[in-house]
Order: C-alpha cells, then sequence, then structure tokens
C-alpha cells in the first residue's frame, strides 16, 4: 500500500496563489459568500463602508483579504 500525501503546495505559478487581478473570472460578480463574508468582516473592522453591494469577484476578494489582515485573522 503507497501512502501519497494529497495535499497540493501552491508553487510559485500556482492558480492557489494568483492574484485576483489576474482571475478570468474577477470582472464578474462577488458571489453570495464573499457577499456575506465580507459584510461580517465590515462589521467586525467597524468599517461598514468597505461592504458595496456592487464589487466585482476580485475587488471583494482584495477587501476580504485586507480585511482579514487588518483584523489579525491570518491569511
Amino acid at each position: 500500500m503507497s501512502t501519497t500525501n494529497s495535499k497540493v503546495e501552491p508553487g510559485p505559478h500556482s492558480n492557489l496563489e494568483k492574484d485576483p487581478s489576474d482571475w478570468t473570472t474577477g470582472d464578474d460578480p462577488m458571489t453570495d459568500a464573499q457577499a456575506s463574508y465580507l459584510k461580517t468582516l465590515s462589521e467586525q473592522a467597524h468599517q461598514p463602508d468597505r461592504f458595496a453591494e456592487d464589487l466585482s469577484k476580485a475587488e471583494a476578494s482584495e477587501r476580504i483579504d485586507a480585511l482579514r489582515q487588518e483584523l489579525g485573522l491570518g491569511s
């Protein structure tokens, strides 16, 4: 029986680390999950102006990342 690690380690050109501005669907409207999480983070950070209904997926991702960093929630 072979044991292999099925974990994917992001490499230098991995899609797991792709910049949101480079996403092919980055201009699509943010997902419901992104909207919910961004709204929650904005409220926790006492910055409700960071949430907007009309954000793209890429914009929402960038704001989520920034708020997570500001709130000390890691990467």
